[in-house]
């Protein structure tokens, strides 16, 4: 029986050959690469072979040890062959060898058209497919629950509907008053120099029923009730509600996102009526003061110059907007990881894509209308 004290390792060089032997442990192995650098620093052999027969026990640091020496002749480009040692010590030769890392190859260059696919089927697969299941899912739910009145949280869709609705009214039509002052502002000087004053009524009401209305209306509500829904959503996965909701039986998406989409489809509508309301009163207030055109007279243009396609229009842009509001926040809510950090993320997410989105809607519409 050796003592702890005596266990100390033994090595030597032979023809080509590195013996090892006794106890190779973290206390000796500082021993074995003092003797590495002196006698195999600069070997010059193509082969070397690392003897293992003598070594009765390695703990980690000693395996690690052995392992350093093979990589390092092995970058000399020596061939490094490692033999004897029993079962246990073959096994922690196996187990520390890293082999798995040593085979990888780093992967062959690819061309700019194979890159450019493989990037447009990761986007595919991992954002576009997922925002359209859960796209899907929200609006089978929402179709179904109207013949299921059953399924409703008693006041929740009412609820939802002050909140996205009744509560972005003043901030909707405070801002569509300032863009239909601004915009008809903008136009008067021009249109004065050209004696077309009274074209500041088609310029305005179409502006605003067809274009401008429905499009600030679904910004403004972007901002503040596709950011609420994205937050409140990924806290609620965050704080694992979600989960609880599906052990109790109840599927987050009927529970808690339909109501908002019930919500959002009942007040988008007024909301952008209001906005173009407002914006139209912002036009006639320039009209009024920098063209001398008088509120009858503003009117009655606008009788001669609004047409109904362009309300019924507007109120179609304003259903789909709603609609991919609540669907975008609902989707980054829904997607978000476990973390506090993560409800600023998809917040942000949120907004800056419904807002993309409701653009390029509000465009897409325009051309296929117009």
């Amino acid at each position: 029986m050796h003592s702890r004290e005596n266990r100390t390792a033994s090595y030597r060089f032979e023809n080509e050959t590195l013996i090892i032997g006794g106890f190779l442990t973290f206390r000796s192995i500082e021993g074995l690469l003092q003797y590495y650098e002196r006698k195999l620093r600069e070997y010059s052999g193509r082969v070397l072979t690392i003897n293992l027969n003598d070594l009765e026990e390695a703990d980690s640091g000693g395996i690690s040890a052995i392992h350093y020496i093979r990589e390092h002749l092995i970058k000399q480009n020596i061939e490094v062959q490692i033999e004897g040692g029993n079962s246990q010590i073959r096994r922690q030769l196996k187990l520390f060898s890293g082999k798995q890392i040593q085979e990888e190859r780093p992967s062959e260059k690819t061309g700019f058209f194979e890159r450019m696919g493989n990037t447009i089927s990761f986007v595919f697969k991992t954002y576009i497919y997922s925002y359209l299941e859960i796209a899907s899912e929200i609006t089978y739910w929402s179709i179904v629950d109207l013949f299921r009145k059953n399924t409703f949280r008693k006041g929740e869709v009412v609820n939802q509907s002050v909140l996205m609705g009744v509560n972005a009214a003043f901030i909707v039509g405070a801002m569509s008053f300032i863009i239909g002052l601004v915009l008809a502002l903008q136009s008067a000087a021009q249109l004065r120099t050209f004696g077309a004053n009274i074209y500041i009524v088609d310029l305005t009401v179409i502006a605003m029923m067809s274009e401008m209305g429905p499009l600030i209306t679904a910004i403004m509500v972007a901002g503040r009730s596709g950011s609420s829904i994205a937050a409140e959503l990924a806290t609620m996965k965050v704080t694992s509600e979600t989960d609880a909701l599906k052990t109790m039986g109840l599927h987050p998406v009927r529970f808690v996102v339909v109501p908002k989409m019930y919500g959002g489809m009942l007040t988008m509508p007024l909301l952008t009526i209001l906005g173009d309301i407002m914006g139209i009163l912002g036009g006639m207030l320039i009209a009024m003061g920098y063209l001398d055109i008088s509120p009858l007279v503003f009117f009655h243009r606008m009788e001669e110059s609004l047409y109904l396609k362009d309300i019924i229009f507007g109120v179609i842009k304003s259903l789909v907007f709603s609609y991919l509001i609540v669907i975008t926040g609902s989707y980054f809510g829904l997607q978000s990881q476990k973390g506090a950090s993560e409800v600023g993320k998809v917040t942000t997410n949120a907004v800056v894509v419904s807002i993309s989105l409701v653009i390029l809607a509000d465009s897409i519409m325009g051309l296929l209308i117009y």
